[in-house]
């Protein structure tokens, strides 16, 4: 299976207050932390939603401020585009994403056609490039809620204990 990770980075992070991406947590910007651990698994690494230098970017579609599913639905049409079979998704605030991930997810989805999510991280999935004129359909239906189209894809929940971190303000840093 040919893998891209998706970093989501389109949002504005406003409980964080400043560029969550770069913030620092165990000396490194998070940003790096979540490329390095997909870059681990993947094929290639992508920034959705914003410009990083360094980094492949692509911006959000159809357009910005979709949430997740806007970054999402971006990787699904670059993945298509450049020959990959899948996505592994995260946003750039989860600074604890197992080398394995890819590995449990996908075991999870059973065949690609079925995607997988993090029970408490949605935007932590594995996707199958195929789910994209999918996605398309349901952003141009007004649907904004990741859960509300995972359900829709009918994708399988997973837990991870402990769980995936989440950076939302400055002192989930500590």
């Amino acid at each position: 299976m040919k893998l891209l990770g998706a970093i989501l980075a389109g949002g504005q992070a406003r409980r964080f207050g400043s560029d969550k991406a770069h913030a620092r947590y165990e000396g490194f910007r998070l940003i790096d932390r979540v490329a390095e651990a997909l870059s681990a698994q993947c094929d290639a690494v992508i920034v959705c939603g914003r410009e990083e230098p360094g980094y492949t970017c692509v911006p959000d579609r159809p357009a910005p401020d979709l949430g997740p599913l806007g970054g999402l639905n971006a990787a699904l049409h670059y993945a298509e585009e450049q020959g990959f079979d899948a996505v592994l998704s995260a946003g750039c605030d989860i600074p604890n994403l197992p080398p394995d991930l890819a590995e449990i997810l996908a075991a999870e989805t059973l065949s690609l056609h079925r995607s997988a999510i993090v029970q408490s991280q949605p935007v932590v999935g594995l996707w199958p490039v195929a789910i994209g004129k999918e996605l398309e359909a349901f952003l141009a239906d007004d649907g904004r809620a990741l859960y509300g189209f995972a359900e829709e894809a009918g994708a399988r929940m997973v837990r991870f204990d402990p769980p995936l971190m989440n950076i939302n303000r400055p002192e989930d840093l500590a």
